[in-house]
């Protein structure tokens, strides 16, 4: 293993992106996501993910001098065309004025169009959690999962994510795939060369397997089986034809076979707790911190903990990399 502080980590990555050309904004929001997850511990969304960006920009699928375009396109709805650009620096763009609508309104949506997804969607989720906001985000990604039953990708890993603001307290956050499994998850199996558990993915001739290239070349599977599989399809409608914008098969279709990131739209809502409940609103909070209080005292974990923990130890202790993955890396360079 090779040890980075946060400091050496965000200057690899800002320097990886900028040696291929993004423009800054990219740079730093692409380095942002990355490091932070790799600093709470989330490998899969982590430093690896600068491998899946620049093979992105050299297969033409990605365009790194993308300018995000804002449209205030209703009273409680905002628009942003990405232009081909990654999702966070689109988000970074479109989130004051969601900020300002949900805050008249009580609630608002972003409809982001045409940007390549590759980080996780609590990026998303924070920002508002820190604004007071309640907040949900969902994007489809390429058919790589098939739905319950069957045994052909369909679906998307398709992420849901959700965030409550606390005060005083990390938010309640949770933001899982609809697959068993993180797509990079295997992934990095495959890297480390470690089987996988059953029932996370089909091989090719729809038999379940072990073998990480095996699942990566055929199917995905949702989690919980049918009522994954349905959490999938809503993703797909809400991320893809409410908003006009790709499903996981157009996606991958647009993809052409370079295996780049996914290419598409995300929904956010963010949702004012003070607009909707006026004065009551500190008591339902607080109400809120009963149910969070009664799930700790069982012994059980909060969503979102294990990062939030993570993030501290790394703050003083830095993060390990796989030395493979370094030398990669520094190749980017």
């Amino acid at each position: 293993m090779i040890s980075l502080t946060l400091v050496q980590a965000r200057d690899l990555a800002e320097n990886i992106m900028r040696s291929h050309g993004f423009s800054e904004g990219h740079v730093r929001t692409v380095a942002n996501a990355v490091v932070t997850a790799e600093g709470d511990a989330c490998a899969s969304h982590g430093l690896w993910r600068l491998l899946g960006c620049i093979h992105s920009l050299k297969a033409g699928k990605v365009v790194a001098d993308a300018v995000p375009e804002v449209v205030d396109w209703a009273a409680a709805v905002v628009k942003v065309n990405g232009h081909g650009g990654f999702a966070g620096l689109a988000f970074e763009a479109g989130m004051p004025l969601l900020v300002n609508k949900a805050r008249s309104q009580g609630i608002a949506i972003l409809a982001i169009n045409h940007c390549v997804h590759f980080s996780a969607l609590w990026a998303e989720i924070e920002p508002l959690t820190a604004q007071g906001f309640v907040a949900l985000a969902f994007t489809p990604s390429h058919a790589w999962v098939a739905p319950a039953g069957g045994n052909k990708p369909l679906f998307g890993t398709n992420p849901i994510a959700f965030g409550w603001p606390r005060e005083g307290q990390n938010p309640f956050i949770f933001d899982f795939a609809t697959s068993a499994v993180a797509r990079g998850e295997i992934e990095l199996h495959r890297r480390a060369g470690k089987e996988i558990p059953l029932g996370w993915g089909l091989d090719a001739d729809g038999q379940p397997t072990t073998d990480a290239a095996s699942a990566l070349n055929g199917a995905m599977l949702t989690f919980g089986g049918h009522k994954g599989s349905a959490l999938a399809a809503m993703v797909e409608l809400l991320a893809g034809p409410l908003i006009g914008d790709m499903t996981s098969k157009e996606s991958q279709a647009f993809d052409a076979g370079t295996k780049s990131s996914p290419y598409g739209g995300e929904l956010v809502i963010a949702i004012d707790p003070q607009r909707l409940l006026g004065v009551s609103a500190g008591e339902h909070l607080l109400r809120a911190e009963a149910l969070f209080d009664g799930i700790v005292e069982q012994g059980a974990r909060l969503p979102s903990q294990r990062r939030f923990d993570a993030r501290v130890l790394s703050k003083h202790n830095g993060v390990q990399i796989p030395e493979a993955l370094h030398a990669d890396l520094m190749a980017l360079l």
